[in-house]
């Protein structure tokens, strides 16, 4: 396992999944914070979209011509709005010492959400996952949302979740 290679208690890249709520920048504020505090650590932002949602409530099927190419004008939207998230992001960061934020990703998936945050995690030997525990979904679990819930239960890494 990826945790076990890393030396106790340091954390080199640190995971920011971004959805534009508030515990996601709630989430990101405390990441650039701990990351202060373990020089040299890496930020990561990532914002994931759920093409299948958005797919069917334009009405259009995974066996449609037009398939791919509303799957790639979706996620240029959804990039083009989470520009704006990271860089207010960034900004946050670099007022902080010149801080950096190392890489920043938006990725669609037709699967779970959670599961497009894990694998990024494991491809990426994040140390760290910081995530709000709710985002902008319309329905949420009683504690944590299901997003976060998934990662916690799936991460390869230790998890923060922040309110």
């Amino acid at each position: 396992m990826r945790y076990m290679e890393t030396k106790k208690n340091e954390i080199q890249r640190i995971l920011v999944p971004i959805d534009g709520s508030e515990p996601a920048f709630d989430a990101a504020s405390l990441a650039i914070t701990i990351a202060r505090r373990f020089d040299g650590a890496q930020l990561y932002l990532l914002h994931v979209v759920h093409i299948d949602q958005i797919l069917r409530a334009l009405g259009i099927h995974s066996t449609s011509e037009s398939y791919s190419k509303v799957v790639d004008e979706q996620v240029t939207k959804a990039r083009k709005e989470a520009d704006k998230w990271f860089e207010r992001i960034s900004k946050e960061a670099e007022a902080q010492e010149g801080m950096k934020i190392t890489n920043i990703d938006v990725k669609g998936t037709s699967l779970s959400i959670a599961g497009e945050i894990v694998d990024y995690a494991e491809k990426n030997n994040i140390d760290l996952i910081v995530i709000g525990t709710r985002g902008l979904g319309g329905f949420t679990k009683l504690l944590m949302g299901s997003v976060a819930t998934g990662v916690v239960n799936y991460a390869p890494c230790s998890v923060l979740t922040v309110r």
